[in-house]
């Protein structure tokens, strides 16, 4: 069946953007309330520091 596999339809970033907008979707219809940008970071996996930069949290 892998023979069959056409890559160059493969797109990671647009995959891995679908999959962070369902986890997105997936936060707000589990909130009783808007989320805050926190509880939004949190979803998206960025952290913010002292100074209030932002950044990816590195995945295991």
């Amino acid at each position: 069946m892998s023979q069959y596999l056409d890559l160059r339809v493969h797109d990671r970033v647009a995959l891995d953007e679908i999959e962070l907008y369902a986890e997105m979707l997936s936060a707000v219809a589990a909130a009783k309330e808007p989320l805050s940008v926190a509880e939004i970071d949190m979803v998206l996996g960025v952290r913010s520091d002292e100074a209030g930069r932002r950044e990816l949290t590195p995945q295991d």
